[in-house]
This record gives structure tokens, C-alpha cells and sequence, in this order.
């Protein structure tokens, strides 16, 4: 059993996987014959190899909900389930095959999310913000506006303008607190990071110390010095947490919070749901199992079109969940966990009602 359910279970994620790639075709053909530089090998290696292995990943829960479905619909149909249960074997026996599978499929899904899908999307993004996005959608992951960040616990930075693909910005301040009270300020109208010494250029700058009786005031043209941040700190966007390996989003969110950051919940949201979506490949499997265990009239196509129809449900509460758990101020790790809570519930009625 448990051999026909994984190659029933790779046979479906197989269907759709072309499905996914023939609609994205249709859709960025054009994009691709723009570009006359861009071979058909660059296209193969670099976006759709990644694009199958984040597809991949996003589709093995309904891939494996369907492929329970229709295996046991299977066996029903074939009247194998009626011999099994006449032989005295309980419906929580009859489960096991199914829950070394889904335990198996939990733990691939498990090392893709959390180390092997970031590191193939930021491939799969730097090819989409070269050859697809146009350039106002480029434009907005490149410019930062009006952006403050607590670097310890006594530094400030604010940064009027940044420019995150020549590393230079416009009217950058830098104060130190002692405290409430300020102790000194240090402001220039232009500043350049250089990344071979990790170092900042200031143009036009001018620095205030305080003093308990008196105040410092020190200028001049051009200035090196360091900073506890790089650029890269700069971008807050949820879509660069798709791109970070588990360990280096915890760490990113750690140093974030130490910063100051007042939403984090974006990152949360994609770090808690890493978790999340592949645990519930036991609560799809119990419930998929149960729809199917008995034979309907209708045969497999009643058990399908219910199977589907829940896991539609399932998709929706998950993107709404997502949403609700990237505002500031809530609990995104409940939020995120709020549709396995929901559809657990389902699998534990279905499963006491299966077997009686």
C-alpha cells in the first residue's frame, strides 16, 4: 500500500507541474522574446528549473490530497477496503501506510521549505527582475524613502533617500543617545557604501558633540567610516524572506528586532509557514482517507470533487490567515497555524466517525 500510495502520490505532482509551467509560458512568452541576449538554455537553468522546484514544493499538499483520494477511492471501488475491515484490521491500522507516507513526504517538504526553496527563488527572482519585471516594479525594490533604523541601543540612523543598486543615498543621520538625552549627531547630504572594506564615504558633513556646558560642532568635506549595517539592511520587503534560508531569516529577524524594526510580521508569517504548511500533510491525509475510506455512488468522481472543493477551502483560509498575520500587532504564529486548527478539528470528527 504504501509503495502504490507514494507512486500515485508522484505520478499526480507530475500532471501538475507541466500544467503550472505551460500557463507560465503562455504568460511571459513575450517577456522572453524581448530579450535577444536570452537563450533558450539561460531560460531552462536559470527561472524554470527553479520554477519547478518551487512549484513543486507549493503543490505536494494537494498533491498528496489527491493522490489519498484517489487511491483509496481505488481500493473502495475495488471492494479491497470491505476485506481489509473483514479481517479485523481497525481503520487506525489501516491509517499507518498512509502516515509513514505522509511522514515521509512532511520531511522532504520540511528540507525544501527551509533551506532549498529560498535558496532556488533568489535565482528564480534575480531572473524575473532582469528579463520580466518592468521597470517601475524594479524601480521600487531599488529606492528606499525616508527610512530610520536603531543600529544599538544608543544609535539611530535616518536616511532621507537610498539608492539600493549603486549603494548611495541623500541626507543620512546618525545620532547617539545616552538615554533620553542626545549626546552627539552626525549628518551629511550625501553618503556612499563601499562594499570591498565595508566602509561609508560621507560628503558634506557635520558632526555635534555634546558636552554638560558646551557643544562641538566639526565639519568638513569627505569622510570614511563604519556603520553596524550594510544596504542590504535598508529593504523590508516580504518578498525578500522568500529568498532567506530558515537560519538566516531568524537571524535576520534577531537583529531586526534588536534594531527597532516595529513590523516584522511579513517574515514571521513566511518563517511560521514553512512549519505549518507541511504538518498539515497528516491532517489532509486523515481527512482525504475518511472521505474515501467507504464507496459512494458516484465512485471516485464524488470523493474528488469533495476532496477538491475542501482543499480549495484549505487555500483560501491560508492566504487570508497569511494576510491577517502580516499586520503589526497580532499573533502571527497563530494566525498562520489557524487553518490546521480548523481542518484538524474536521480530521478528528471524520476520523471517529470512519471508524465506527
Amino acid at each position: 500500500m504504501l509503495k502504490r500510495f507514494l507512486v500515485t502520490f508522484f505520478f499526480t505532482l507530475l500532471i501538475l507541474i507541466p500544467i503550472a509551467i505551460a500557463i507560465d509560458i503562455a504568460e511571459k512568452i513575450d517577456n522572453f522574446l524581448e530579450h535577444a541576449d536570452l537563450t533558450f538554455y539561460q531560460i531552462v537553468d536559470e527561472y524554470y528549473t527553479n520554477f519547478i522546484i518551487y512549484y513543486a514544493n507549493t503543490f505536494m499538499p494537494l498533491a498528496l490530497f489527491i493522490a489519498v483520494i484517489l487511491f483509496t477511492s481505488k481500493l473502495s471501488n475495488n471492494t479491497e477496503i470491505i476485506a481489509i475491515t473483514n479481517a479485523k484490521i481497525s481503520f487506525t491500522r489501516f491509517l499507518y501506510p498512509y502516515f509513514v507516507g505522509a511522514t515521509i513526504i512532511t520531511m522532504l517538504s520540511l528540507l525544501m521549505n527551509h533551506f532549498v526553496v529560498p535558496s532556488s527563488s533568489k535565482i528564480r527572482k534575480k531572473f524575473e527582475q532582469t528579463y520580466i519585471k518592468n521597470r517601475s516594479q524594479q524601480n521600487k525594490l531599488k529606492f528606499v524613502s525616508n527610512f530610520s533604523l536603531q543600529l544599538t541601543d544608543s544609535t539611530y540612523i535616518f536616511i532621507r533617500n537610498f539608492n539600493t543598486t549603486g549603494n548611495n543615498g541623500y541626507d543620512f543621520t546618525s545620532e547617539v543617545y545616552d538615554g533620553l538625552k542626545l549626546k552627539s549627531k552626525l549628518a551629511s547630504d550625501y553618503i556612499k557604501y563601499n562594499k570591498k572594506d565595508s566602509t561609508f564615504h560621507l560628503t558634506n558633513w557635520r558632526k555635534r558633540i555634546i558636552y554638560k556646558d558646551r557643544d562641538s560642532i566639526i565639519s568638513g568635506n569627505k569622510i570614511d567610516t563604519v556603520f553596524n549595517f550594510t544596504p542590504k539592511d535598508l529593504i523590508y520587503q516580504s518578498a525578500l524572506s522568500q529568498e532567506m534560508p530558515s537560519d538566516e531569516l531568524v537571524k535576520f529577524i534577531d537583529i531586526s528586532k534588536k534594531r527597532g524594526v516595529k513590523n516584522l510580521n511579513a517574515y514571521l508569517v513566511e518563517l511560521h509557514k514553512r512549519t505549518s504548511l507541511p504538518i498539515a500533510s497528516y491532517i489532509l491525509t486523515i481527512i482525504a482517507v475518511a472521505l474515501a475510506f467507504r464507496k459512494r455512488r458516484g465512485g471516485t468522481g464524488i470523493n474528488l470533487a469533495i476532496g477538491i472543493g475542501m482543499m480549495f477551502i484549505y487555500v483560501f483560509l491560508l492566504k487570508i490567515s497569511e494576510v491577517l498575520g502580516a499586520v503589526a500587532g497580532v499573533d502571527s504564529l497563530l494566525y498562520v497555524w489557524i487553518p490546521n486548527f480548523l481542518f484538524g478539528c474536521i480530521a478528528i470528527y471524520l476520523y471517529f466517525n470512519a471508524r465506527k
